[in-house]
């Protein structure tokens, strides 16, 4: 009996999965077409970027058909009257439950092991193929009156595109500052990008004009500087999207074409260096002068002496220490040298937390990913375990009525998920809580519905008691 059960269970899961495939794959060519169609890339690399894409697809369609079927086959299984039978002879229904709980537990077992060593591998080969094409065709990803910033650094605004030939037409240039060049705001009436190498692309702009906004050393003012030209090129660095497929050693790796190890290990990286920031924050004390050892808010908001030219005579301020000096210039170099002081001492604090935030940051992302490696394969059981009572519940075990109960299940469970990642993210809440708040709670519904069916306790009058 047990061995028909999961026999009558393994056609709606198949059915249930290749739908689920079959859509998701359909989604991602709908969002894809664009940047596949029409730009001369061979057809073995879409189909490689399509398969490549499918791991994503089995970790994601492999829970929802296991809800999907185990209501459709207890559902039919309620209906046609086998549970009433099965009571009759003296048989706990958990014993039709055991195999199919059995089976999505070494689904989720193996889904576990496929999210964490596959996906990571198959997800780094997409990546790795869609920057290849970036590279081939690097315009196209550029579309008219819509920002980009996808080369790090700068951001772009088009009016129009010429598909067949990548000429870029009006553009505006935004061009963020760094160590080697200023902030600059460029137009050009059209101009093209083509890549010189995997790790730059060259944009060449004609007719148009360039205003760069030069910092002035010592203050807070820029230099506006204006240039008009007929033909500007410029270099632009995308060396951390490149990669090379003859040495894939060398490919960057972000969170998600990374194992739960690798990540783990990266992690580790992270809170030495922020440990190490706290012994530099606690060992850059501030060296007060001996004006400052008063009142540092009183020194920032002193204002300038009043020089005349006829004297230098001292002040008499209100603090000691200003006051034993002897003339007036030298009180006003005192002044300025404490400001200085302050100054630096607060612009290297705020760098420091800066830094550290940055990398809680971090941390965080990096362990949503490694507790989703996990949670997502681990809701195939989780689903089994509500599926399976709510189908002997509701003695219904068409497609359509599994498709009703399934999609508010599984909406509100997507929706929990991509929440909770992105509060974890955010650092409103733990990466734990964001990722397993809902496989818990789905648990403990799923047990309770369990424990009624296969027992005598009944839930609502055990609340009604309490």
């Amino acid at each position: 009996m047990q061995l028909n059960i999961l026999l009558r269970h393994v056609g709606p899961f198949l059915f249930c999965f290749l739908t689920v495939m079959f859509l998701l794959l359909m989604q991602f060519l709908i969002l894809q077409i664009d940047r596949l169609i029409g730009k001369d890339i061979p057809f073995p690399v879409i189909v490689e970027l399509i398969l490549t894409n499918l791991a994503y697809m089995v970790v994601l369609a492999a829970p929802m058909a296991m809800l999907v079927s185990t209501l459709m086959a207890f559902g039919k299984f309620s209906e046609l009257n086998e549970l009433t039978a099965l009571r009759a002879s003296g048989v706990n229904p958990f014993f039709a439950m055991a195999p199919v709980l059995i089976a999505s537990l070494l689904l989720s077992i193996f889904l576990g092991w496929f999210s964490n060593s596959v996906l990571p591998e198959a997800n780094h080969k997409a990546r790795s193929l869609f920057i290849d094409i970036r590279i081939k065709k690097p315009g196209f990803e550029l579309k008219p009156d819509i920002f980009y910033n996808g080369i790090e650094g700068y951001t772009f605004l088009v009016e129009y595109i010429d598909g067949k030939t990548d000429t870029l037409y009006n553009i505006t240039l935004f061009q963020e500052p760094n160590s080697s060049r200023d902030r600059a705001y460029i137009k050009a009436e059209k101009g093209f990008l083509s890549s010189t190498s995997q790790s730059a692309l060259l944009l060449t702009l004609f007719d148009g004009n360039i205003t760069r906004y030069i910092p002035t050393y010592g203050n807070d003012t820029e230099t506006i500087e204006r240039n008009e030209f007929g033909r500007h090129q410029m270099n632009m660095d995308i060396s951390d999207l490149s990669f090379s497929r003859s040495d894939p050693s060398k490919r960057n790796r972000s969170d998600r074409t990374m194992s739960a190890q690798a990540m783990l290990a990266v992690v580790d990286s992270l809170e030495l260096e922020i440990e190490d920031q706290y012994r530099q924050l606690n060992g850059d004390p501030l060296i007060l002068p001996a004006i400052l050892a008063q009142n540092p808010e009183e020194i920032l908001n002193f204002q300038s002496f009043d020089l005349a030219p006829d004297t230098n005579d001292a002040l008499l301020t209100t603090m000691v220490t200003l006051n034993a000096l002897s003339s007036r210039n030298k009180q006003l170099d005192a002044i300025n040298e404490a400001k200085r002081e302050l100054k630096n001492y607060e612009s290297r604090m705020e760098n420091t937390v800066s830094s550290i935030n940055w990398r809680v940051k971090r941390i965080s992302k990096y362990w949503v990913e490694v507790h989703k490696k996990f949670s997502i394969p681990i809701a195939a059981f989780i689903f089994a375990l509500m599926g399976a009572p709510l189908g002997m519940m509701t003695k219904k075990g068409n497609f359509g009525y599994a498709a009703i109960i399934s999609t508010v299940i599984l909406t509100v469970y997507w929706v929990a998920i991509i929440q909770g990642e992105k509060l974890a993210d955010r650092l409103f809440i733990t990466p734990f809580t964001g990722m397993w708040f809902i496989n818990i709670l789905y648990f403990v519904i799923g047990l309770m519905l369990t424990l009624q069916l296969t027992t005598n306790l009944n839930m609502v009058r055990l609340f009604r008691k309490k």
